[in-house]
C-alpha cells in the first residue's frame, strides 16, 4: 500500500511539473528575445565580411581555396589562344581541365580529321551508360557474330558463336582495342552496328560534339568518319567524369583473357610510363596516322589531352606528355569547400530549438594559374535574422568567390534542417516527448 501510494504521489508531482512547464513555456513563445546572429569575423577561419543587405564585400586575404561555375563548352573554347607555343606537329591537339572542362591549349583543336580506335571512346561510353542504368550487366554473355568476327585490324580473334562477359569485353576494347569486341557490343547493346552508330551520332550531339560523324563504331577509315580534337575531348570528359569504374579497365597494363590463354598489353604507353596515368585510347590507321585520348590525374587536378594525326607514333605519346606536362606545370585546381560541410552553428530565434547548422549547398573549387590564389578573395554575405520557421535547405546567405576583383563564383549557404516556430502544442510536443524520455530511464 506504502508502495502505491508513493507511485501516485510521484506521478502527480511530475504532473503539475509538466503542467507549470507548459504554461512556463507558452509565455516564452511570446517573449523570445530577439538576438540575431552574425558571422564573426574574428571568430571565422575565412578572413570575410558580412552583411544582412547582400551587399558584397571583398576581401584581400590570400588564404583562400575558390570556387568556379562550370561554364558552357563554347565559352570554354574561347578560354586559352596558344598559338602552337609548344611547337606541336599533330595536325590537332586539346588539353582540358576534366572537372570544369577548360581548354588550357588549344592547336587546331576544331580540325576534323579521322580518329582511328579513338572512335571506340564513345562506344565505351555508350556500353558503360547501359552498365550503369542498369539496362546491362558485366556478367552478361555476350556472343560473337559472323559480322564481329569478321572485322580485322585489332582484335583478340573471336570465333563466331564464341561468348566473353561484358567485363571481358571491356577489358579487350581498353587495353587492346580489339574491333571484334567493339562490335559485338555494339549490336549486343543495339540489334545491329548500323542502330549503335545513329545512337553514337545522337549521342555526340547531346554532347556538343559539333565537328564529328560516326560512320563506324570501332574506327577503321571511312569516308566522312571525321571528329576533331575538342570533340574527343568532351567524350573523353563525359566517359571519366561520370562513369569512373571505366579507369578499372584503361588503367590496366597488363592482364590475359580466356583463362590465360591471350594475353593483353595496353597499346597506350603512358599508363606505364607517365606519373599519374589514367588511360585513355589510341588510334592509328595508314590514313588517320597516329591519335591519342590521354588522361592523367594529379594533386587532385585531372587533365585530357587530344592528339591527333601524328606524324609517327612515339611522336603521338611524346606530344600528349608535352601537352600534360604544360598543365600540370602551370595550372592547379583549388577546393573550398565539399557540400554538406558545416560552417558554423547559427542561433534561431522563436524555435522549439534554438541552433541550426548553416552548410555549404554545393562542392566549390577552381582552377587557376600557379601563384593566381594570392589574388583570389571570398566574401560571405549571411542574413542577420534567422527565426523560425527554418526549412530544410533554406538559403541563409552566399559566399561570393573574385579574382583580381572579378567574380567567378558562388555557392549558397543553407540550413541543415528544418526548425519549427514555437506554438503551444509544439513546445506542450516538445516538453512530454522530453519528460517522457526522462521516464523511460528511470
Amino acid at each position: 500500500m506504502n508502495s502505491m501510494f508513493l507511485n501516485k504521489k510521484i506521478i502527480k508531482i511530475i504532473s503539475f511539473t509538466l503542467i507549470f512547464i507548459t504554461i512556463f513555456m507558452f509565455s516564452v513563445v511570446f517573449a523570445s528575445d530577439d538576438s540575431i546572429y552574425v558571422w564573426s569575423t574574428e571568430t571565422e577561419p575565412l578572413t570575410t565580411e558580412t552583411s544582412s543587405s547582400a551587399k558584397n564585400a571583398e576581401d584581400t586575404s590570400d588564404g583562400g581555396n575558390t570556387t568556379i561555375t562550370e561554364t558552357s563548352a563554347e565559352e570554354n573554347t574561347k578560354d586559352e589562344s596558344n598559338g602552337n607555343t609548344l611547337n606541336l606537329e599533330s595536325g590537332g591537339a586539346v588539353l582540358i581541365e576534366q572537372t570544369t572542362g577548360q581548354v588550357l591549349y588549344d592547336h587546331n583543336m576544331h580540325e576534323k580529321l579521322r580518329p582511328a580506335s579513338v572512335t571506340k571512346v564513345m562506344s565505351i561510353l555508350l556500353i558503360m551508360e547501359a552498365v550503369d542504368s542498369g539496362q546491362i550487366s558485366l556478367q552478361d554473355k555476350v556472343p560473337c557474330s559472323e559480322n564481329a568476327a569478321g572485322m580485322g585490324g585489332s582484335q583478340i580473334w573471336l570465333e563466331v558463336g564464341e561468348e566473353l562477359t561484358v567485363d571481358e569485353m571491356l577489358k579487350a576494347i581498353c587495353v587492346v582495342s580489339a574491333n571484334d569486341c567493339t562490335v559485338a557490343m555494339a549490336e549486343y547493346l543495339c540489334g545491329s552496328e548500323e542502330a549503335f552508330v545513329s545512337k553514337m551520332n545522337e549521342r555526340a550531339k547531346e554532347l556538343g560534339m559539333n565537328d564529328t560523324t560516326f560512320k563506324n563504331c570501332h574506327g577503321i577509315d571511312e569516308d566522312g568518319h571525321l571528329t576533331s580534337a575538342y570533340d574527343i575531348a568532351l567524350m573523353s570528359r563525359e566517359l571519366l567524369n561520370n562513369h569512373p569504374t571505366i579507369l578499372n579497365y584503361t588503367t590496366i597494363w597488363m592482364d590475359t583473357l580466356r583463362d590465360g590463354e591471350s594475353e593483353l598489353v595496353n597499346t597506350n604507353k603512358l599508363i606505364r610510363n607517365y606519373k599519374g596515368a589514367t588511360g585513355l585510347k589510341t588510334g592509328s590507321t595508314s590514313v588517320a596516322l597516329y591519335n591519342l585520348s590521354a588522361s592523367a590525374t594529379r594533386d587532385g587536378m585531372s587533365l585530357i589531352a587530344v592528339i591527333l594525326k601524328a606524324p609517327t607514333t612515339k611522336l603521338r605519346f611524346s606530344e600528349a606528355q608535352k601537352l600534360l606536362d604544360y598543365g600540370f606545370n602551370n595550372y592547379e585546381f583549388k577546393s573550398l569547400a565539399v557540400k554538406g560541410n558545416v560552417l558554423k552553428e547559427a542561433d534561431v530565434t522563436k524555435g522549439v530549438t534554438s541552433k541550426v547548422n548553416l552548410i555549404v549547398e554545393n562542392d566549390v573549387g577552381i582552377l587557376l594559374k600557379k601563384g593566381e590564389d594570392k589574388n583570389v578573395s571570398q566574401t560571405i554575405n549571411l542574413d542577420e535574422n534567422l527565426s523560425a520557421p527554418v526549412y530544410e535547405g533554406q538559403k541563409v546567405g552566399e559566399i561570393v568567390f573574385t579574382l583580381n576583383n572579378e567574380e567567378i563564383g558562388r555557392t549558397n549557404i543553407v540550413a541543415e534542417k528544418a526548425i519549427e516556430k514555437k506554438t503551444f502544442f509544439s513546445i506542450s510536443a516538445y516538453v512530454y516527448m522530453n519528460w517522457f524520455n526522462v521516464l523511460k530511464k528511470l
